[in-house]
């Protein structure tokens, strides 16, 4: 009998053993740090400090952070830094409006429509194949060496990001949802509206970023050809007389415009597509 008893209370303690819970493996990345996009640059930052410090570094070749922000004060204070800053962003600005407007259209033309298709890609790709670099000299003999051939090169390197990731998403779309918005009855205007754009605004974000960052890659080029301002201009100059400094303080406000601008495009992507539960959100 108290054998029983024993067997009965050792299956009573055995039932009554919570169950092993698994816990379950976080695969994310985790919550998104502040400001965690600053960390590498600062480091980098921080690492061209102590290697200057230590004396690592030949002052003629790389200046210390330090030297080149005492002359990037100078710049400033002569007045030559922001005139040079002011007609860079300029000529970025007018060729970026114009090769969006343009990569956005003819996107829209060729993802929508199986004629715009065959007009287009094709001819896009294929000035895609083209250094767009290599057409300089042709677009002088068109255009001239002033302001415009500058926008106009900017505006290739601009629309072809633009116009490639755009139209791969458009094409990307679920042809259901096209088949719902017919079963629906949906107009043209209301079926761009609802399916189109939410379909393509993902892909289009992509290209904008690479956009923008061409834009500020085909300025540094642009500006070193019989130009008269502009922070190329400056850098070439400094080139010329040996001034490692000066170069380094035009590259670091290109890196500085680079990384706000693309900021600034993640930052309205996030609020324009916050509806998506993505890997990075």
């Amino acid at each position: 009998m108290s054998a029983v008893t024993t067997t009965v209370a050792a299956g009573a303690a055995v039932a009554q053993d919570p169950p092993q819970v698994r816990r379950r493996r976080r695969l994310s990345p985790g919550r998104r740090l502040p400001a965690a996009r600053l960390v590498g640059p600062l480091l980098l930052l921080a690492l061209w400090a102590a290697a200057s410090a230590a004396g690592r570094l030949d002052p003629a070749a790389v200046p210390a952070p330090w030297t080149v922000v005492r002359t990037g004060a100078h710049l400033w204070t002569a007045g030559t830094l922001p005139t040079d800053i002011l007609t860079s962003l300029q000529r970025a600005a007018y060729g970026f409006a114009i090769g969006l407007g343009a990569g956005v259209l003819l996107a829209l033309a060729a993802g929508l429509s199986r004629t715009g298709e065959a007009l287009i890609d094709g001819t896009v790709n294929l000035n895609r194949a083209i250094p767009t670099l290599g057409l300089i000299p042709l677009f002088i003999l068109w255009l001239g060496i002033g302001e415009s051939f500058k926008v106009a090169i900017i505006a290739i390197v601009v629309y072809i990001p633009i116009y490639l990731n755009t139209h791969a998403a458009l094409a990307g779309i679920d042809h259901r949802y096209v088949e719902l918005a017919e079963v629906q009855g949906l107009s043209r205007f209301a079926f761009v509206r609802q399916i189109v754009i939410p379909g393509a605004l993902p892909g289009f974000f992509v290209g904008l970023r690479l956009g923008v960052t061409g834009s500020w890659l085909g300025l540094v080029v642009l500006e070193q050809i019989n130009a008269t301002s502009g922070l190329g201009y400056l850098m070439f100059q400094a080139q010329n007389y040996g001034q490692s400094d000066v170069i380094l303080v035009g590259l670091v406000v290109y890196g500085v415009f680079g990384l706000v601008s693309d900021s600034a495009v993640r930052l309205v992507e996030r609020r324009v597509l916050s509806w998506r539960r993505t890997l990075s959100s």
